[in-house]
């Protein structure tokens, strides 16, 4: 018998395993291929993000660029993930990898018995679904149609990349509005490092999400119009914003699974970074009065009163983006990126800020013009 058990060898999961390994706890970590690359390209803030060592950094851009109407300068530092680098960093050799797809789960008052497809049986006290979306030993996915963030992605080298985003090499361009189309898309683009620069074209938040042809052919459409005539490693990306937190159970879920995308803006790396040594905590401390007490107790570091609140409110920006239109879009962040960074941090990164969560709501409310400001009160 182990004491945790983690279905999903994706950062999340590795995150959580490394820190449950470092407190002590007899740690298992089961995915059907757990030595599969991560093929995502994380970028997210150094200020939300925990200490990294240099390994897991790929890129620090000298500069973060946003550009709604007009242009600004983020005044944030923005980092790209080296995913090997990451996953160096959370590897623990204490961590008991299994190969193996979950097939069922047993719960009992003293833990709860995972099986796999192999007929293998492990018994253990926690154990935490972080299987992402698929939500594996959370009730599968998500019965609804969620609201989605999509994006078509390729790797261009600097001098192509330059084309389209000035000083490519060495500027985080966390979006470009100026292209409006019936359905509103943007530019994003990331240094990769090493001459490399990943330009996407991205669509916020729509439900269903835009199809991944549709985003392929604006890209193609950009380079054409730059002269970009070919790319590299290309990249699709589908990230559901508003999956349900799963409901109190034997099993306590973690990273998406958990819901801790953040709804208006489909980052959740930082946070499950962020909130991965707290849970192995709260497990460590919880395993003294049973495990029933440790998966509560877990499920409380997750989601307290505070972090839920935010993140109704974050579900509420959610709902305003999904209604406005390709001219509202670039008008609601000239007034987003106008706003003084402390309020711009709070929206993006505070997940237990509900005071600065709520005046920065508030704030692009008061200056918001008529028309936009019909569309929130909507």
């Amino acid at each position: 018998m182990v004491d945790v058990l983690i279905a999903g060898a994706g950062p999340a999961g590795w995150a959580l395993a490394g820190a449950c390994a470092r407190l002590g706890l007899d740690t298992a970590l089961a995915d059907p291929a757990p030595d599969a690359p991560w093929q995502a390209t994380y970028g997210l803030w150094a200020d939300e993000a925990p200490d990294l060592p240099a390994s897991a950094v790929a890129a620090a851009p000298a500069r973060t660029l946003a550009i709604a109407v007009s242009e600004y300068v983020i005044p944030r530092q923005y980092l790209v993930i080296d995913n090997n680098g990451l996953r160096d960093a959370f590897a623990d050799n204490r961590v008991e990898v299994v190969t193996g797809q979950v097939d069922q789960v047993v719960s009992g008052k003293l833990g709860t018995t995972v099986v796999f497809d192999g007929g293998r049986r492990m018994a253990a006290g926690v154990v935490v679904d972080a299987s992402g979306a698929g939500r594996a030993l959370s009730g599968g996915p998500a019965k609804r149609t969620t609201a989605e963030q999509h994006a078509v992605g390729v790797v261009l080298d600097v001098a192509d990349a330059e084309r389209l985003v000035p000083d490519a090499g060495h500027t985080a361009l966390f979006m470009d509005w100026r292209r409006p189309a019936p359905d509103p898309t943007f530019l994003y683009a990331l240094p990769l490092g090493g001459g490399r620069v990943l330009v996407e074209e991205t669509s916020l938040a729509r439900r269903p999400g835009l199809g991944h042809d549709v985003l392929a052919a604006r890209l193609k459409a950009r380079f054409a119009g730059a002269g970009i005539r070919s790319g590299g490693r290309t990249e699709r990306v589908r990230i559901p914003l508003d999956l349900p937190v799963p409901r109190n159970s034997a099993i306590v879920p973690f990273g998406v699974t958990a819901g801790l995308v953040h709804p208006a803006t489909g980052y959740s790396l930082a946070g499950s970074l962020r909130l991965a040594p707290l849970v192995a905590k709260a497990v460590a401390d919880g395993l003294a009065q049973g495990p029933s007490a440790a998966s509560g107790a877990a499920r409380r570091a997750l989601w307290g009163p505070r972090a839920r609140a935010v993140h109704t409110l974050r579900k509420r920006g959610l709902n305003a983006l999904l209604g406005m239109s390709c001219s509202e879009l670039p008008e609601f962040f000239e007034l987003f990126f106008a706003l003084p960074v402390e309020r711009q941090r709070a929206f993006t990164s505070g997940r237990e800020d509900l005071t600065g969560t709520a005046v920065t709501m508030a704030e692009i409310f008061r200056r918001s013009p008529g028309k936009l400001r019909k569309h929130l009160i909507r």
